[in-house]
């Protein structure tokens, strides 16, 4: 540190080895989450409103690494999933900025990734795979080599070359490790080269090896220009060399921000020396939480952070004496003025000037009286002790500067004067990111354009994308549908045999009747399998729909366009086995389009209701009751005419009615005799269809098939609805 004299005031320099250069990145200001919660007092119920964001002000800097922590409980996710975008519109309120630009949820989602703390992945797809078909769905419509380079470099930098060829694996599938997992997830949300990168505890479930190299991949990310910003849980040391700025949260309110090297002072300028050999960052949550459990609350560290106003020591703490803590002056808040100049408050002010008075303000400390200033260590102005105080203008230069710190020859008094740290902007109040003079940056107008459009591709190639995705899936994946067709391929040559050469008589009728509500009830069930295979895909599709990889309409479509071909061959294989053993008449290729249109509209009912459902213990069991209850109205047990009145809307509801109807006619709609009753009067089809009060027109029977067909489609349409306003993994 260098002194020189200036009038009568003596002046220390202090050089701020690189201080980061704020060319870019997030800013956000007031950032305030609330939720209603119901507490038990005193035997009864009440809702409280709890803030689980506080007017959080702060910034994230381009090509830096920014962690946020805190102890449980802090709100670091809900810090993320605000800055993400994942809070319903209206519930978070605040301002969030990308490099001047005020955003909104859309263009977040539009500029950013977000990888969450589980890894979704199909495990069925090798490593290239996954990235290649993330490739197809971020890059748009770029020439294949390209995204091959592009994928093929990917892999490279993230250091998965060795286990390019290897399946993603799940639990029952040997496949890449955690770590590999890890950064593979990391790589499907950077293949596009976002200019944001949040991670939800990157580093959970791993060893400590693969926890450094998932964080070193990260801080390469961050350097090539992206900001990053993840929250983690106590992080190894070998971790913490790799970030580049912090925030750390207790109940919601911001605790810090900075450079983790300014924790120690951070600790000192409230009194507390860090213990030797002590992580800096793990004591500071310490204390956090002393203060947490203390009476006196996070909030007086919290007005700390956001004003210089020293919180009261706690009874526990010892009384470290000024050779053990920096004797570094509280700071007032803003609007102070020194030497005729405007601080922060005032208009059009370039300079900030913090001073202690010579009469002490309520609530400041004052006992550090130090004619000097530590320097045992230089400190860059990016210590949230700054908190409201400063705010930092953009930098034009690259050379270090100097922060000068004025002395009073008052041996009991000094005045603390700093220049502003260019590049490094540092939370106050709420118009944190208003222009407040010229070097502050401005909001630009909203431009969609800047962005690019919502979607890379158009809605015919993501459907192309997922429809070849699925294809691949399921041809590693056979007994999906393997495991359908031969059940249909047992249960058709059973009833083959049972019911082979009805005999005409009443006895025959009786057979063929539960032939045919037996195979609607059979293809029925066949399609409950889907339940647990949609519900294990949805956390892939609201992954990769949260940040606009394609539509919810194109993975609506390619999922029924991908399952017809299966659902044919289902119906084709059981038509063909026990058309001819049962004599069954009427054209074949009716026959054949009931039992297909029967699985399409159950597929879709089952598809519908695996998207409402939270598990698949909840699907099976909605499955089965409605299936229950279908069985129950089709018109088997009561024709539709003796259903009472008031329960007929079941029997159109029903798919079972119509499929089953349909096959009934197709059978019975003739004069041809099918038996004789008991007084010996010959049994016709005609005669069979009335008594069970079905029609006997032959246009009925595509009016059936068009219900089916209409129930399949409508079905359809509630899942599209259910995934495009209902699965957003938003917090309400």
């Amino acid at each position: 540190m260098a002194h020189k004299k200036i009038g009568n005031r003596q002046e220390a320099v202090v050089d701020i080895v690189k201080p980061i250069n704020f060319t870019g990145g997030l800013e956000f200001s007031s950032l305030t989450y609330t939720v209603t919660k119901k507490q038990e007092l005193e035997g009864k119920w009440i809702s409280r409103e709890v803030d689980l964001l506080n007017m959080i002000t702060g910034y994230a800097p381009k090509g830096c690494i920014t962690a946020v922590m805190g102890p449980s409980g802090a709100g670091k996710s809900t810090l993320l999933d605000g800055l993400a975008g994942r809070i319903a519109s209206g519930s978070l309120k605040g301002r969030v900025s990308l490099d001047g630009r005020e955003m909104n949820p859309s263009l977040i989602k539009r500029t950013s990734a977000y990888i969450m703390q589980d890894d979704r992945l199909f495990p069925t797809l090798t490593v290239y795979e996954t990235l290649m078909f993330a490739a197809d769905f971020r890059l748009g419509p770029i020439s294949r080599a390209d995204k091959k380079q592009r994928v093929e470099k990917l892999i490279e930098q993230l250091g998965l070359s060795t286990s390019r060829n290897t399946y993603i694996g799940d639990e029952g599938t040997r496949g890449v490790s955690g770590g590999e997992r890890r950064r593979v997830s990391i790589g499907v949300d950077i293949i596009h080269g976002p200019s944001l990168l949040f991670l939800d505890e990157p580093t959970s479930g791993l060893d400590s090896t693969s926890a450094h190299n998932v964080i070193e991949k990260v801080h390469q990310i961050a350097r090539s220009g992206s900001t990053v910003i993840l929250t983690i849980h106590q992080p190894s040391s070998r971790i913490l060399v790799l970030l580049d700025h912090l925030i750390i949260l207790a109940r919601g309110q911001l605790m810090f921000q900075g450079s983790p090297k300014d924790v120690t002072l951070h600790l000192s300028r409230i009194g507390r020396k860090v213990p030797i050999g002590e992580n800096p960052i793990e004591f500071l949550i310490d204390v956090i939480q002393e203060y947490d459990q203390s009476e006196i609350g996070v909030e007086a560290l919290a007005e700390f952070a956001r004003t210089g106003m020293k919180p009261p020591l706690l009874s526990n703490d010892e009384n470290t004496s000024i050779s053990t803590v920096a004797s570094t002056p509280p700071l007032p808040r803003r609007g102070h003025h020194q030497n005729g100049r405007p601080g922060d408050g005032a208009n059009g002010g370039k300079r900030l000037h913090l001073q202690t008075s010579t009469h002490e303000s309520n609530g400041f400390d004052h006992s550090l009286r130090s004619p000097y200033v530590n320097t045992s260590r230089s400190w860059s102005a990016s210590h949230s002790g700054i908190g409201q105080a400063l705010r930092f203008t953009p930098s034009r230069q690259k050379n270090d500067k100097k922060i000068q710190i004025p002395m009073s020859s008052s041996p009991g008094y000094y005045t603390f004067s700093s220049e502003i740290i260019p590049g490094t902007p540092t939370p106050h109040s709420s118009d944190y990111t208003v222009n407040e003079n010229d070097y502050l940056t401005p909001y630009v107008p909203l431009n969609t354009q800047h962005f690019g459009p919502k979607f890379a591709n158009s809605f015919f190639s993501e459907t192309w994308i997922l429809m070849r995705r699925n294809f691949k899936n399921i041809r590693r994946t056979p007994e999906l549908f393997l495991s359908r067709l031969m059940v249909l391929t047992v249960m058709g040559v059973m009833m083959a045999t049972m019911f082979v050469h009805p005999k005409q008589n009443l006895q025959g009728i009786t057979n063929r009747l539960s032939f045919f509500i037996f195979t609607v009830c059979l293809f029925f069930f066949s399609s409950n399998d889907a339940v647990p295979a949609f519900i294990q895909e949805r956390f892939i599709f609201v992954r990769e729909t949260s940040h606009n990889s394609y539509r919810a309409s194109s993975y609506t479509i390619a999922g029924l366009v991908t399952y017809l071909p299966f659902l044919a061959l289902q119906a084709g294989v059981y038509a063909a086995i026990v058309w001819k053993p049962l004599a069954l008449r009427g054209p074949f290729y009716y026959f054949l389009l009931v039992l297909y249109m029967s699985l399409l509209s159950t597929n879709s009912f089952v598809v519908f209701v695996s998207s409402v459902v939270p598990n698949y213990i909840l699907g099976y069991a909605a499955v089965i009751a409605f299936t229950a209850l279908f069985f129950l109205f089709c018109g088997y047990f009561l024709n539709s005419h003796d259903i009472p009145t008031y329960w007929r809307w079941m029997n159109k509801i029903s798919t079972m009615t119509y499929s089953y109807e349909g096959l009934l006619m197709n059978q019975y709609q003739t004069s041809d005799p099918f038996g004789t009753n008991p007084g010996g009067e010959i049994v016709n089809g005609t005669t069979i269809l009335n008594s069970l009060n079905i029609s006997i027109d032959e246009s009925k029977k595509w009016e059936n098939v068009l219900v089916m067909l209409g129930w399949a489609v409508l079905y359809r349409i509630f899942f599209y609805i259910v995934l495009r306003f209902f699965s957003k993994n938003q917090r309400s």
